[in-house]
């Protein structure tokens, strides 16, 4: 049981990574493909865990690199230039911790999201 319950956690953390992307890109992209944001969370995600795998035990760098490797995918992604892509990312981050914390507030989900860095 476990196991599906790790598996549902996943998925719903990611939905909702997803959906701080998908309104960072609609907002300064204009695109709206919430697929497209999930695909974007779930790479961007596994871009992180790689990069922090390998580099986070180096102070600061190692968050910093995963950072730029998480922003890097968003930009490879979408239109626009590194400036849209950090947007992005700002606003998923933003929009992210207010669903958390509303769904916290209501006792359906904990406080974290995949697909979001530091969330």
């Amino acid at each position: 049981m476990a196991l599906v319950e790790s598996i549902i956690g996943f998925v719903v953390s990611l939905l909702i990574g997803a959906a701080g992307i998908y309104l960072g890109a609609s907002i300064l992209t204009d695109v709206e493909d919430y697929t497209y944001a999930i695909v974007t969370a779930l790479i961007a995600s596994l871009v992180w865990f790689i990069v922090a795998a390998f580099l986070g035990w180096v102070p600061l760098l190692g968050a910093l690199l995963a950072l730029l490797a998480y922003i890097a995918v968003i930009n490879y992604r979408y239109p626009g230039g590194w400036v849209e892509a950090i947007g992005i990312a700002l606003i998923a981050w933003i929009a992210t911790v207010v669903i958390l914390y509303v769904l916290a507030l209501l006792g359906i989900t904990s406080f974290s999201a995949i697909g979001i860095p530091g969330v």
